[in-house]
């Protein structure tokens, strides 16, 4: 075969691969999406758990140690927090209900504002707005049918998760490699930008979970102090809010010394309202002790990242949502200083 012959057969060689080699991606990531936000949580809990994982391995296999934190992580993650979410709904539901039929009637709540010189006609509230009352009312009944009907697709995207979770924490090295060797990036780009996702990692997935497990469970406890019903969703709910910058447990005690001020209970109202202004206040104290890091998350990339990683990742979107954002930033910040450095050089 001539020189000329040998240079097209290459030539052409490599482009059908190139074409091949597209083409699986395209695919690949088509089957990765269907299943997207729980190979996310399998990646979240594979960084979680990697610290104990090479722990084991010092004892005993990789699977082996794999399959002990799996185990581990469904008796102890898994199962309690299904447990508590299901109270949390039941609670509020019952909330909403206690409403509904006057248990906890709003016509003390008014005369009792109205001693105090505030007077606020519910009934004409509900009027004026009973249509968007109704409206989100329906909402959350069709989301919570919804939510039932896609159990059979929870469970299997839970099965994906643990099986995902299983292949990243036996053979995590070993995909890290490949991945490495598929990126087209020098060992300087490769290892800034390995470590400014670490930092995004900690400060979302651990520091910014951890402060808001804490408040939660010390407002929970001044909650069910004070006698409140619904102790475990109004938790939940604080835990949710304490991830979001700028609201955090305020969102919640706030309203709850409203509350029992305005149903004959000043005293125990002041004294939650220190409360809860003291749990607020240890988000000073907390964040730095438990994230710890450099470059931690600013508000905006949080606050975004939460609401965007939502709307297109689920539940798992409060926790990867703002480390995709951030890491975007990273991105983009590694190539401008990469293009610059080539320029220069």
């Amino acid at each position: 075969m001539t020189e000329q012959g040998d240079h097209r057969y290459w030539f052409s060689g490599h482009v059908v691969l190139s074409i091949l080699a597209v083409v699986s991606g395209v695919l690949g990531l088509l089957f990765v999406f269907t299943q997207l936000q729980y190979i996310l949580l399998a990646i979240v809990l594979a960084y979680v758990l990697a610290p104990a994982q090479r722990t084991l391995e010092r004892h005993t296999s990789s699977a082996t140690a794999a399959l002990i934190l799996i185990s581990l992580s469904v008796v102890v993650l898994f199962i309690p927090v299904a447990y508590i979410l299901t109270v949390a709904i039941q609670q509020g539901l019952g909330l909403l209900t206690a409403l509904q039929e006057g248990e906890l009637s709003l016509d003390i709540v008014q005369a009792r504002l109205e001693t105090i010189g505030y007077v606020i006609d519910f009934d004409l509230l509900y009027a004026t707005y009973q249509e968007p009352i109704a409206s989100g009312l329906q909402r959350l009944a069709t989301g919570a049918v919804t939510v039932i009907g896609g159990l059979p697709g929870v469970l299997i995207g839970l099965t994906v998760t643990v099986f995902v979770l299983f292949a990243l924490l036996r053979d995590g090295e070993q995909f890290v490699t490949w991945l490495k060797s598929i990126v087209p990036l020098s060992d300087r780009v490769e290892r800034e930008l390995v470590r400014e996702l670490d930092v995004l990692m900690w400060a979302s997935v651990i520091g910014n979970v951890a402060v808001a497990g804490v408040q939660a469970v010390l407002l929970g406890i001044g909650l069910a102090l004070v006698g409140m019903p619904g102790v475990v969703f109004l938790t939940v709910a604080t835990f949710v809010l304490t991830l979001l910058p700028l609201v955090g447990a305020f969102g919640v005690w706030l309203p709850v010394s409203g509350y029992l001020f305005a149903i004959g209970r000043p005293t125990t109202a002041i004294l939650f309202i220190a409360y809860g202004s003291v749990v607020s206040s240890s988000d000073l104290y907390l964040r730095p002790t438990i994230i710890n890091r450099s470059g931690a998350l600013n508000v905006a990339t949080i606050v975004v990242g939460i609401f965007g990683g939502i709307v297109l990742f689920g539940a798992i979107g409060l926790f990867v949502g703002p480390v995709i954002l951030g890491g975007s930033k990273v991105v983009l910040d590694l190539f401008v200083q990469e293009r610059a450095d080539s320029t220069v050089g």
